[in-house]
């Protein structure tokens, strides 16, 4: 986009702080807020493609989550940064925002002045972090998680990331479809997911593979 201006968009259902950001974003020179949402439906449905520079996001939005909707956003149009702005510090809610498609991770209680720096870092291309969330992303590369799963388990995992069918696993480890189906039950049951999108996001989140 060439303009001066950078186009925030804000998702958040607690009107007051939508109205606040909105505030901030617009009485500061070089941004601009068109839009603003109560819900990640409203958002999916009004931002067009090439309208927004950098979307702010509530985690815990009604109906669908801000995760779904920064990876539903991203599918739409890949060029727009969104920033996480959340209460939560958990590693579940970071890692999975940041799988997610998400750029950046502020917890709600950063500073005006901050919340402004960090959208101009994520228009220019940065990953700004509030500062706690930066040190447990650091901390996950040094203390890798211990696998449940056993060398096995571990193989047929590293295939179902690569997107190999039932089949091609069997055929590759020499095994029958049903112990591969067996092998795959016992992944999820110890990963404790319910689909194969959230074992290979798991998978690489906990770096197991």
């Amino acid at each position: 986009m060439s303009h001066k201006n950078i186009y925030v968009a804000i998702v958040e259902d607690d009107s007051e702080i939508r109205q606040l950001f909105t505030l901030l974003i617009n009485s500061s020179p070089g941004f601009v807020c068109e839009h603003s949402f109560e819900d990640a439906e409203s958002a999916l449905k009004n931002i067009k493609k090439g309208a927004v520079d950098v979307i702010l996001m509530d985690i815990d939005l009604p109906g669908i989550s801000g995760i779904e909707c920064s990876r539903k956003m991203r599918a739409i149009d890949d060029r727009i940064d969104i920033l996480m702005l959340t209460i939560h510090e958990d590693d579940d809610a970071v890692f999975d925002s940041l799988c997610a498609g998400a750029g950046g991770y502020l917890l709600k209680e950063t500073p005006p002045a901050d919340v402004l720096a960090a959208i101009k870092e994520a228009y220019e291309g940065g990953s700004p972090m509030s500062a706690s969330i930066a040190r447990r992303v650091i901390h996950s590369f040094h203390a890798p998680v211990q696998s449940p799963l056993s060398e096995r388990e571990t193989e047929v995992l590293k295939m179902l990331c690569k997107g190999e069918n039932y089949k091609t696993i069997a055929d590759a480890i020499f095994v029958s479809t049903n112990t591969v189906k067996a092998h795959i039950k016992s992944i999820y049951r110890k990963l404790h997911v319910n689909s194969r999108g959230e074992a290979v996001s798991k998978a690489y989140k906990d770096r197991l593979v």
